[in-house]
């Protein structure tokens, strides 16, 4: 009898085991084929009037890809751009929106700028909440790499409140396959990252109070390029070049052509004159 019950209880503990090695495989299954479509927040939209591209593309410009076809289509009518300052007098605004125009035949007035020295996503929430707030937008398109989508929302909307109202989208760029990241070591970096950063995201806006617009500590202004380009008019210094040598030529040929020789016949006189005063 003794031996019985022991058996026994060796089955149940196999089988216990046994059960958790199931729910374990089920689990990282699950975190395999799951865990990376839950760091992206794909929202459907027909048209949005405003979208904002957050700082931190690739060298491929994904994201203005993405906003540029966007527009072209019809489906966003304006746009900032945020970029962090590089260089002394430059941010990655600039050359964002130097790439930008360049797909497309975009208004000027319809591309905004916002320049910054912000180190995270939310410091990029602190600068342009309370913008949006004063122009009473009520709808934004946040356009970031396809795993910080949930992240990034959750930030905006908790600093907002109630308005605006934040959407996004996956841009699906190659280094984030959410299907299968786990076999891309760029992917799997990501996916690493966003995890953790979206854990500590949690923390960071413990106890945060929405903004207002009057909470901007904004520096520079968000202004559209056509604005920009009213106060900073672009100098095309080869056009410049060619319009100086070119006045220099025609002034040189009209001051040449001025030029009179001197009169034969006032020469011709003075020597008769020469002639007849002799003896």
């Amino acid at each position: 009898m003794k031996d019985r019950n022991i058996r026994k209880n060796h089955k149940k503990l196999f089988g216990i085991l046994a059960g958790i090695a199931v729910f374990l495989v089920i689990i990282f299954y699950v975190a395999l084929t799951r865990s990376g479509h839950w760091l992206i927040q794909e929202d459907s939209f027909k048209h949005v009037k405003w979208a904002v591209i957050l700082d931190g593309q690739t060298a491929d410009l994904e994201r203005n890809d993405f906003a540029a076809t966007l527009m072209a289509e019809g489906k966003i009518d304006s746009i900032i751009i945020l970029g962090r300052r590089v260089y002394r007098t430059k941010s990655n605004a600039d050359y964002y929106a130097e790439d930008f125009m360049q797909l497309g035949k975009f208004d000027e007035g319809a591309v905004f700028l916002a320049r910054h020295d912000d180190p995270s996503t939310i410091s990029e929430a602190y600068t342009i909440i309370p913008w949006l707030k004063l122009h009473k937008i009520d709808t934004v398109l946040l356009i970031t790499a396809a795993p910080a989508t949930k992240r990034a929302v959750r930030i905006f909307q908790t600093l907002s409140g109630e308005t605006p109202v934040y959407i996004s989208a996956d841009i699906h760029h190659h280094q984030y396959y959410a299907d299968s990241w786990f076999f891309n070591r760029e992917s799997r970096k990501n996916w690493l990252h966003e995890w953790a950063a979206l854990a500590h995201s949690h923390w960071d806006l413990m106890g945060k109070d929405t903004l207002d617009a009057a909470d901007s500590t904004y520096e520079k202004k968000i202004r559209s390029l056509a604005s920009e380009a009213e106060d900073e008019p672009f100098i095309d210094l080869q056009q410049l070049q060619q319009k100086i040598s070119t006045a220099d030529t025609t002034s040189k040929d009209t001051a040449a052509a001025t030029v009179t020789e001197p009169d034969s016949t006032k020469k011709d006189t003075t020597n008769n004159s020469a002639k007849q005063e002799q003896p």
